[in-house]
């Protein structure tokens, strides 16, 4: 999500997404290392409308990989990292 004054990281997701296809590249698997769970940023923009941008130029095959609360295992784990935190914070 691009918003504010400041620029961006570049190269843009899905300015490289769209021109990918015509360097030959058809299939892509696309991940958000920097989100443990996903949000809307991660489902909407990068799952859906990025998806649609690659489809749209040429892609055939788009793989999102969801971020690491879709494992129960990752869940148990913040769950643990959160209560260690809190000791002492509440009653």
């Amino acid at each position: 999500s691009r918003f504010g004054r400041e620029p961006w990281l570049q190269p843009y997701c899905d300015q490289t997404l769209e021109s990918l296809p015509s360097q030959g590249v058809k299939s892509v698997d696309i991940l958000c290392p920097g989100f443990s769970s996903d949000c809307l940023e991660t489902l909407e923009e990068i799952n859906m409308e990025n998806r649609q941008v690659f489809f749209a130029a040429g892609g055939q095959r788009y793989e999102y990989i969801p971020a690491l609360n879709a494992d129960e295992q990752h869940m148990q784990f913040l769950e643990t990292l959160v209560c260690q935190h809190l000791q002492g914070w509440l009653p």
